[in-house]
């Protein structure tokens, strides 16, 4: 087997067999088959695409590339729940304690934000303590004893996905749609969980601008992971502006205490029924009942304060301080709190969502490298978001930053995402569809 022939074969338009591919994942892996004959093969792929069985294939070799995590000794059926990322999507933290609360146990693989998105690790990691590089024992056991534990990603999880990556990083092939469905899912595959929700966003802040690329990504994973014997499924959920109402490590986990602790008509709506309904998903995917039933049991550990202590119970199992979770007022707050407000009157009818982003990442809320060192107290609160009307000179929202210097062009980046208008947007649609239900 050559991979000349491989190259040249899906460049005319073939269709690779499982054979093919293992050759080209294993020999890239181990050295043997140079970045310049794959990076002609992933270009080949971007213009002619895989079909669902390819995908499948390469999602499985790049899994069989290194470890997976074993979680038989975990009692229940496991789940696991992935979003595409966003701008203040702190979905995750308040949806795997609400599921941990209804029996269903999480042991999650997350990972730090890059970027206009944040990451799940960088928001837990601004809790004092609170240490998401464990043994793969230690991850068990918090998961066995309290239902949910989040961990960062392993680099021994489908070591292949890495190394293509970067290759994809660097050859203009990161948007071809096989292989961004497959560079996820064979991690969440080799994760090891029974049950995958995924929440695929769409719009201005999302990876997917479109309905269409949304739509095309959710199918794409929902059939590799039937495809690899998992129950899977998504949701298809709005990204055209902030989720909720903070962008920022430490400001983010406050929303999702007010979240799990608040009653429900007291926070962001659009945050909160995208939470319901991804919880409400989840459970369903694990046959806890009808839509209805599931929906009420998610409502329930909100109101009885058991979400919220599951949280609060991983934190501590995580070596984090679980007085944070119980008194948000806890964080340190940021030497620099700036009000920014309208430039104008009217109604906020759109928002460049990821120039939103980029003004929290300059305030020191992000990363642009990986490298790059977090502010866990900088961010975003916004105090108007698309659809309300502001008058001119109204506090539309509030900076925390450590670096001075950084304001007037977060500023000026914030300013410049919105747009005004004189008549209201239509309403936004929180949930577009769901797919593999």
């Amino acid at each position: 087997m050559r991979i000349y022939d491989i190259i040249n074969k899906k460049k005319r338009g073939g269709v690779l067999t499982n054979e093919e591919i293992r050759f080209v994942i294993d020999g890239f892996t181990a050295g043997s088959i140079p970045d310049y004959q794959v990076s002609a093969l992933l270009m080949a792929i971007y213009f002619q695409g895989m079909n669902a069985e390819e995908t499948t294939a390469i999602t499985m070799a790049m899994v069989d590339s290194g470890e997976r995590v074993d979680l038989s000794a975990i009692s229940g059926t496991t789940v696991d729940k992935h979003s595409t990322g966003g701008v203040g999507d702190k979905t995750t933290l308040i949806v795997i304690p609400i599921v941990a609360a209804l029996g269903l146990p999480v042991a999650k693989m997350s990972g730090r934000g890059l970027g206009h998105t944040g990451g799940t690790v960088d928001k837990l990691e601004s809790i004092p303590g609170f240490r998401t590089a464990l043994s793969d024992k230690a991850f068990l056991d918090i998961t066995i004893n309290h239902g949910l534990c989040v961990a960062g990603q392993s680099a021994n999880l489908a070591p292949a996905d890495k190394k293509l990556y970067a290759l994809r990083d660097v050859t203009a092939t990161v948007d071809s749609i096989p292989l961004i469905a497959a560079s996820i899912m064979s991690k969440k595959i080799a994760a090891g969980a029974e049950c995958i929700l995924l929440d695929v966003k769409t719009g201005s802040g999302a990876f997917m601008k479109t309905l269409e690329g949304a739509q095309a990504l959710a199918k794409a994973m929902v059939d590799i992971g039937k495809g690899c014997g998992r129950k899977t499924a998504a949701l298809i959920t709005d990204m055209s502006a902030p989720l909720g109402r903070s962008i920022g490590n430490s400001l983010e986990l406050k929303e999702v205490i007010q979240v799990l602790s608040e009653p429900a008509e007291t926070v962001a709506q659009d945050l909160y029924s995208v939470c319901i309904a991804l919880a409400t998903n989840i459970a369903v995917l694990a046959e806890c009942g009808t839509y209805e039933e599931c929906e009420a049991k998610v409502k329930q550990t909100i109101t009885s304060g058991d979400a919220l202590k599951k949280l609060a119970d991983m934190v501590e199992a995580q070596g984090g301080d679980r007085s944070y979770i119980e008194d948000p007022k806890n964080f340190p707050l940021a030497p620099h709190i700036v009000e920014i407000t309208a430039p104008q009157g009217g109604y906020i009818s759109d928002m460049d969502t990821e120039g939103v982003g980029i003004a929290g990442m300059i305030l020191g809320a992000g990363r642009e490298t990986s490298e790059d060192e977090i502010d866990y107290s900088a961010g975003v609160i916004l105090h108007a978001t698309t659809g309300d009307r502001v008058e001119k000179g109204q506090i539309i929202a509030t900076f925390h930053t450590s670096k001075s210097a950084a304001i007037e062009p977060a500023t000026s980046k914030f300013i410049a995402a919105l747009t005004f208008a004189e008549t209201p947007p239509p309403p936004r649609t929180m949930i577009y569809g769901k797919v593999g239900f």
